[in-house]
């Protein structure tokens, strides 16, 4: 009797430590993914800090751009397209 109480624990054990690995595998699983969802979330960040960082930078580089004074060429180009319209 006492042996087959024994028998029935240690199955009931070898069950539980299945259903035990199989959960521990699921939460490994989980925790993997949550890893890299935030490693490419981080990067993100990362990427739209360094957009606001050179926004103002490349901003005065169009600006100085767009005010720099016409070559004879575009002046030309500017009035030819000025005529046509009249």
């Amino acid at each position: 009797m006492l042996r087959e109480q024994i028998q029935t624990r240690l199955e009931a054990l070898r069950k539980e430590i299945e259903i035990g690995q199989a959960e521990l595998e699921k939460v490994e699983n989980q925790r993997t993914y949550l890893r890299e969802t935030m490693l490419r979330i981080s990067g993100a960040i990362k990427v739209l800090e360094e957009l606001l960082v050179e926004e103002p930078s490349s901003r005065a580089s169009e600006t100085s751009e767009n005010k720099r004074p016409l070559t004879s060429g575009q002046a030309n180009e500017t009035e030819t397209l000025l005529e046509r319209k009249s």
